[in-house]
C-alpha cells in the first residue's frame, strides 16, 4: 500500500498524475504541493513525455487547500507556503507540452484554479466547481487571477471570486471553464483520448502555442509580431515541420515525435 499523495503512471508518451488523498478529497497540503510540483516539472523535462494529464484519486478532483493544515501566520511565512502553491501553476505553464485536467466531483478553491491553469480541462457532467477563497477571508493563489479572467472573462471572474457558488459542469462549459464533458465516471478516459491524440501531435509547436498565449496580453500587438514571427521561423528548422511537410508531399498522416532516422 502507498502512501504517497501524488501517483505518477505512464501510459505510453501521456504521463497521469493523480493526487491522492481521497480521505482528504485530494485537498491541497505542503507535501501536496511539493511532490505535485516535482511530478509536473519531472514530465515538463521528460522528452518521452508528450503530454500530462492531472486527476484525483476517489470522488473528488481536489477539494482546495487543506484549511486543517493552515493557521494565521506572518506575511513573511505565508509567501514561503503560498509560492510552493505557485510553483505547481508555473510547472504547468512552463512545461513545454499540452497539460489537461480530468475532473470527477468537486474542484473547489485551489482544485478550480488548478484545473483552470491546464490547457484543456475535460469534466464528468456531474461534476461541481467553486472559487471558494473568500468562505476562509482569502483571495485566491495557483494562478486564479491570469487563469480565471483568461477563460470566462474579468466580469464573471468577479463575480465567481467575491460570490462563490459551487457551478455544475454544464455552466462551467458554458462559459469557457471547461472545454469538453464526459458522462460521470470516464473523465479520465474522455482525457486519455484526448491526451493521446495531442501527444501524436507536434509538441515544439504547442509550447509555442503556450507561451505566445500567456505572453500576448501583456506585449504591444506590434511586438507580438516580431515574437510570432520569432518562434514561427524556429519552427520552420523543426524535425516536426519537415517531416509535416513530408507527410504532406507523400499524402500520409504526419509522424510526429518519430526519431528521425
Amino acid at each position: 500500500m502507498t502512501t504517497a499523495s501524488v501517483l505518477v503512471e505512464d501510459r505510453g508518451a501521456v504521463r497521469i498524475v493523480t493526487l491522492n488523498r481521497p480521505e482528504k478529497r485530494n485537498a491541497i497540503d505542503i507535501p501536496v504541493r511539493l511532490e505535485l510540483a516535482g511530478a509536473i516539472e519531472c514530465a515538463g523535462a521528460d522528452d518521452s513525455i508528450r503530454a500530462i494529464i492531472l486527476t484525483g484519486a476517489g470522488r473528488a478532483f481536489c477539494s482546495g487547500g487543506d484549511i486543517t493544515s493552515m493557521e494565521r501566520m506572518s506575511p513573511e511565512r505565508a509567501m514561503e507556503r503560498t509560492q510552493l502553491a505557485q510553483r505547481v501553476i508555473r510547472a504547468i505553464w512552463g512545461a513545454g507540452k499540452p497539460v489537461l485536467a480530468a475532473v470527477e466531483g468537486s474542484a473547489y478553491g485551489a482544485g478550480a484554479a488548478l484545473a483552470a491553469a491546464c490547457d484543456r480541462v475535460v469534466a464528468a457532467r456531474d461534476a461541481r466547481f467553486a472559487t471558494t477563497f473568500t468562505n476562509v477571508g482569502l483571495a485566491g493563489d495557483m494562478g486564479t487571477f491570469a487563469s480565471l479572467p483568461a477563460r470566462v472573462g474579468i466580469a464573471r471572474a468577479r463575480q465567481m471570486l467575491m460570490m462563490p457558488a459551487p457551478i455544475d459542469a454544464s455552466r462551467a462549459f458554458e462559459i469557457g471553464l471547461v472545454d469538453a464533458l464526459a458522462e460521470p465516471g470516464s473523465a479520465l478516459t474522455a482525457a486519455l483520448t484526448d491526451a493521446e491524440r495531442l501527444a501524436a501531435g507536434p509538441t515544439r509547436a504547442y509550447g509555442v502555442i503556450k507561451s505566445l498565449l500567456a505572453a500576448g496580453p501583456a506585449l504591444n500587438p506590434l511586438e507580438l509580431l516580431d515574437v510570432e514571427a520569432k518562434h514561427q521561423a524556429q519552427l520552420f528548422d523543426s524535425d516536426d515541420f519537415a517531416e509535416g511537410i513530408a507527410a504532406f508531399r507523400e499524402k500520409r498522416r504526419p509522424r510526429f515525435g518519430a526519431v528521425p532516422t
